[in-house]
C-alpha cells in the first residue's frame, strides 16, 4: 500500500526523489517513515503499475512520443554515441519526466558546440552518479528541448561507455539503449 501511494505521489506530483515520495506516502497513510519502507525497485514497479492502470492507451502514446523525441536527440548527438537511460527507456516516464541520455566525449564543450551548431538553446548542469567503485562522481550535462520534449544529456568520458553508473533504483549498472534498441522499442509498441 505504501509503494502504491508513493507511486501515485511520484506520478501525480512529479517528485523524482523516491525517498521523499516514500516519506510523504508514509505520512499520508499515518505510518512512521522510520520503519521499514519499500525499496526503490518496489516503488519503480508500483510506478509502472500505476501508469499502466491509470494511463493505459494514453500512457503508451506518451511513451511512444517520448521515445521518438529521444531517437531524434540521439540522431542529433550521434557523434557522441548516445544511450537512452531512465524512465523513458524503462517505460515509467510520466508528464514530469525528462528524456535522459548518456553521451560520450573528450570534453563537455564538444557537446555544447554541437548543440549550439544545431541552433538549440541549452542549459548546463552537473549530475552526481555512483560509480562501480562505490564513489559518487560529478558529470557535466546539458538540458535542451527536442520535439518539445525535455532532454537531459549527461556527458561521460569516451571510455565511460564500457561501464554504466550504478542505478539508484536497484543498485546495479544502469540499463542503457543505443539508437537501434530504441527503434526496436518503437517498432514493438
Amino acid at each position: 500500500m505504501l509503494a502504491q501511494e508513493a507511486a501515485r505521489i511520484i506520478v501525480d506530483h512529479g517528485i523524482r526523489d523516491y525517498r521523499v515520495a516514500k516519506v510523504k506516502a508514509a505520512e499520508r497513510l499515518g505510518l512512521h517513515a522510520r520503519g521499514a519502507l519499500p525499496g526503490n525497485a518496489e516503488i519503480e514497479r508500483a510506478v509502472g503499475e500505476h501508469l499502466e492502470l491509470f494511463g493505459r492507451e494514453s500512457h503508451g502514446d506518451f511513451l511512444r512520443l517520448m521515445r521518438q523525441a529521444a531517437l531524434s536527440a540521439m540522431e542529433l548527438l550521434s557523434p557522441f554515441t548516445p544511450r537512452l537511460v531512465g524512465p523513458v527507456l524503462n517505460g515509467t516516464a510520466d508528464a514530469h519526466s525528462a528524456i535522459n541520455l548518456h553521451v560520450f566525449a573528450d570534453s563537455a564543450e564538444a557537446v555544447a558546440f554541437a548543440l549550439a551548431d544545431a541552433g538549440l538553446a541549452y542549459r548546463s548542469f552537473e549530475r552526481r552518479l555512483q560509480s562501480r567503485r562505490g564513489q559518487p562522481e560529478t558529470f557535466a550535462g546539458f538540458q535542451f528541448l527536442r520535439e518539445d520534449a525535455p532532454i537531459e544529456a549527461t556527458v561521460f568520458p569516451v571510455d565511460g561507455i564500457r561501464q554504466a553508473p550504478i542505478s539508484p533504483i536497484d543498485g546495479r549498472p544502469m540499463r542503457r539503449a543505443d539508437a537501434r534498441a530504441v527503434r526496436a522499442l518503437l517498432d514493438g509498441s
